[in-house]
């Protein structure tokens, strides 16, 4: 009897604690929430209303950004120079030079005008700086 006994305690060992978790699981996942109708609904996992992580931006936009704050913050002078030491120091941005010049010549004539916007020209990307504040202040 002894042994019968020990198996059955081993058995009961191992099948009551998944029969309590299922049991819970299920009673809690059929609970009326409040605030919903009063039929009984089935918690189950959605896609919805779930926070999504930002999505990454690109080098390009992020330097864009930084930039743009150089240069209300202080001139285009040295948002000109950042541009160059980080073009400089990720080559990979190279292909954006150009663009983000000219985005730079436009918030500068935005800033300061055209005829003082175009001081602050150098030869950083070509002539881009430049292209973007004569074309800002026709109007392109």
């Amino acid at each position: 009897m002894t042994h019968t006994a020990r198996r059955i305690g081993r058995t009961l060992a191992l099948v009551l604690p998944v029969v309590l978790v299922l049991s819970g699981t299920l009673a809690v996942s059929t609970v009326p929430w409040a605030g919903q109708s009063t039929e009984s609904q089935m918690l189950t996992a959605s896609s919805e209303n779930v926070s999504v992580r930002a999505a990454s931006r690109a080098p390009q936009d992020v330097l864009r950004d930084k930039l743009l704050t150089e240069l209300q913050t202080k001139d285009p002078g040295v948002a000109l120079t950042s541009l160059q030491r980080a073009v400089e120091t990720r080559p990979s941005l190279a292909q954006h030079c150009m663009a983000l010049a000219r985005d730079l010549g436009r918030a500068a004539v935005d800033r300061y005008g055209p005829t003082r916007a175009q001081r602050f020209s150098r030869p950083v990307c070509d002539t881009s700086f430049a292209t973007g504040v004569s074309q800002q202040a026709l109007g392109h």
